[in-house]
């Protein structure tokens, strides 16, 4: 993208993500790591991310009358093949908004980040429940297909969410609604549909 190209040095900032919930800055002591071992041993491609950058700018698609924010994040991924230093890659992620200007392009990229979750459930509906495989001839047949379909699919999160949490064992029945809403449809049909028939 020519827009890309011309961007200044300064106009890249430093992309720092949070640490996850579940960690701390605690220092401890970090196993041997044999994986890693194992890769160079092999001669396998190792990738590893560096870095991270986060720049933006106006962009205006020619049909449109007016500009959106373009939010780009630069990877810089270092790249190994056994004991070998190869060139490393340099991958760009494009972020399209219309948010307000008071919205950081940091907040941009992590809204979308936490969003994308969304993929999993489209190829869950495609993969699990077929419901964008629509074996019919028609628009409508193929509307009411892709409906049930999805009524099947809401079964799950609807069990999720009248599975009851007592006090006295809250972290488990926690864990229990987290590992049954994360679950794949196929799963969900062999342990709570296809054992009770």
């Amino acid at each position: 993208m020519p827009g890309l190209l011309c961007m200044s040095v300064p106009a890249w900032k430093k992309l720092t993500r949070a640490l996850p919930k579940n960690k701390t800055e605690e220092t401890r002591t970090i196993p041997t790591n044999l994986k890693r071992q194992i890769i160079r041993e092999r001669g396998y491609v190792h990738r590893e991310l560096l870095l991270e950058e986060v720049a933006e700018f106006e962009y205006k698609p020619h049909a449109c009358s007016k500009s959106y924010r373009m939010v780009v994040v630069r990877k810089n991924i270092s790249k190994e093949q056994g004991e070998e230093r190869l060139i490393d890659e340099i991958r760009y992620f494009f972020y399209i908004s219309n948010d307000l200007p008071g919205v950081s392009s940091e907040e941009i990229v992590f809204g979308c980040n936490d969003r994308c979750d969304q993929e999993n459930l489209i190829a869950q509906l495609s993969g699990g429940v077929r419901s964008l495989c629509a074996p019919v001839d028609n628009l409508e047949s193929n509307w009411a297909y892709m409906v049930i379909t999805s009524i099947a699919w809401n079964l799950k999160a609807w069990a999720t969410l009248l599975t009851p949490v007592d006090p006295k064992h809250e972290q488990e029945h926690r864990a229990e609604k987290k590992r049954l809403l994360t679950m794949e449809y196929r799963t969900f049909l062999s342990v709570f549909i296809h054992v009770p028939c």
